[in-house]
Parts: structure tokens; sequence; C-alpha cells
């Protein structure tokens, strides 16, 4: 669909940065959901920045009447710091909090948009072990569990309101420009990686095109609706991900961090990292997406600009 109108919060993270580029490529008119006065109004770069302050839940609501649709990703960074209680409460009210304001200032509109892709996360099942879970498996307990529950809920104002609402529930995007891949790679390319615990964790990989690709799919397809697995179709393990990028980078990989030790080092978010997520996408795989990066030599080889 050309010349859309889309608004993006969280824009200046690894995803919200690929996919504004994407967006004004392809000849759109973007709006940034931004917190900093300096940045509001035209920018350099051909974006619009309009003000919001997610925590206040403030929002400038009628510089967004008349976009076709939005995206929000905005949210503390999961892996940025240790979960102390001060943190925790960070991650969930970032996301929360941005969410209720988001969704009811776009309820509110004489003129709303089409489509709110609202984001979510893997973490709303919990872990899975070896069990493969899509869309319609059930929430999980844990603290992200719960977080990703309320997360998708704070967005029931806009599709009451009659907005088609999306919960992309994104992976782990392998990417060197941040997120997991900011601190692996470079591990790796200096033979200092290896595989985390005892590297049988399913982690639900996805390259950083796919993700961007598989959110603009969900803006142009007017049958999407609810959650939607963003990850790659074949769930890989940490070890089978620890062998992938020691073959394409010519190092060793004979360093192995143990279970007890993360947990020393990482507290609570330890879990993250040795728990087990074997997610599919099944909604995407059903409405004919289609992967450039289906599997984990393709996602490595995309992490490391090889394709």
């Amino acid at each position: 669909m050309a010349g859309m109108r889309i608004a993006v919060t969280g824009s200046t993270g690894l995803i919200g940065s690929a996919l504004v580029d994407s967006l004004l490529t392809d000849g759109h008119e973007v709006l940034r959901l931004v917190r900093r006065r300096s940045r509001t109004g035209p920018q350099p770069d051909g974006t619009v920045g309009v003000g919001w302050n997610p925590l206040l839940m403030q929002i400038d609501a009628a510089a967004l009447e008349g976009v076709d649709a939005v995206v929000h990703l905005a949210g503390a960074g999961v892996g940025d710091r240790r979960w102390t209680d001060a943190y925790r409460r960070e991650i969930r009210d970032s996301r929360v909090l941005g969410t209720e304001t988001l969704a009811a200032a776009l309820a509110r509109l004489k003129r709303p948009p089409q489509v709110l892709v609202s984001a979510s996360a893997v973490g709303y099942y919990g872990q899975t072990g070896d069990q493969v879970v899509d869309e319609g498996a059930p929430a999980g307990s844990d603290f992200l569990a719960t977080v990703c529950q309320e997360w998708e809920q704070a967005a029931r104002p806009a599709a009451d309101a009659g907005i088609r609402v999306v919960h992309p529930r994104t992976g782990l995007v392998l990417d060197p420009g941040g997120g997991a891949g900011a601190r692996l790679l470079p591990l790796f390319k200096l033979a200092l990686g290896g595989r985390l615990g005892d590297g049988g964790q399913y982690w639900a990989l996805i390259s950083l095109a796919d993700e961007v690709a598989a959110l603009r799919f969900l803006i142009d397809h007017r049958e999407m609706s609810g959650p939607v697995n963003l990850t790659g179709p074949e769930p890989v393990t940490n070890r089978e991900l620890t062998a992938e990028l020691s073959r394409q980078l010519g190092r060793p990989a004979a360093f192995a961090v143990p279970e007890w030790a993360l947990r020393t080092v990482l507290g609570e978010m330890a879990v993250e990292v040795v728990g087990s997520h074997r997610v599919v996408p099944g909604a995407l795989l059903d409405a004919g997406f289609a992967f450039r990066d289906p599997d984990a030599g393709a996602i490595v080889a995309a992490a490391l600009g090889q394709r």
C-alpha cells in the first residue's frame, strides 16, 4: 500500500530504525512519537516528530488525526540491565502505560487509523521447553509472561473503537545493531563465544529483514489481527546457533558458560538466556508470508552481512 501516513513509537531502537528506513524508502510518510520536545515537528530525515510521554500518559493526539497505521514498539530493553525491583517496574510500566496512553488516544480520534500494530513478545508463552507452540498456546505465568499479557490487554480501547489491532509476538532478532546480537557476535568474532548453559534451550530467532517485512505485512494485510508470532519457521537450540556462528565465522567456540554462572551474573534475567522458547509463526505461514531467512544458517548469514 503506497503513500500511507504511519506513526511509529520506539523508532530509534533496532527494529524501529530499520522499519522507519524501509517505510521512507518506499515513499510513506512517517511520524515518530518522541519524548524530547526538540525533536518534534519536521526532521532532517523527512520524518515528523510527535510529542508524547508514555510514563506520564501524555500524548499529542491531535497530531495523529488521519494516520493510516500505527506501529507501537516502545518499551524498556529486557536485557539492558539486571532485573532489580525498580527495573522490573520500568519494564512493565514502559509497555503497559505507553500502550494504554496510545490506545486511548487513538480510540478518541475523529479519524482513527485502520490498524494498530502493538508489540508483544514470545515471552507471552513462558518457558515452553521442547514443546512446539503457536499462537493458540496459553500464556505462561512468569514475570515476562505476565507483562506480555498486560501489554496486549492495554491495547483493548483501540480494538473496542473498531481499530484492527495486531500483536506481533517477536522472538530474538539477531543483528549486530542491537539486542542479543550486539553482545554475542563480537564474542564469536574474537573466538570467545560458546554455548550458554547446556545449549539445549530453543531460541525463537528471526532476522532483522524478516522482522521488518513481517511488521509491514501486518500493516498491509487486513485479515491479520490478534497475536502473530514473529519468529523464524525453524526454532534452533543455543547449541545449534553456536555451531552455526562458529562455522560461518571460522572461529572456534570452545567456551561454555554454566547456568549457575549466568544466574550469578544476570540474576532473574538468566531465565531468558537458559530458558526455552520453541515458538513457531503459525499465523504468518498460514497467511502466506515468505521468509527471506528461514533457518539458522540464513539468519546468521544475514546478521554477518553475508547476504
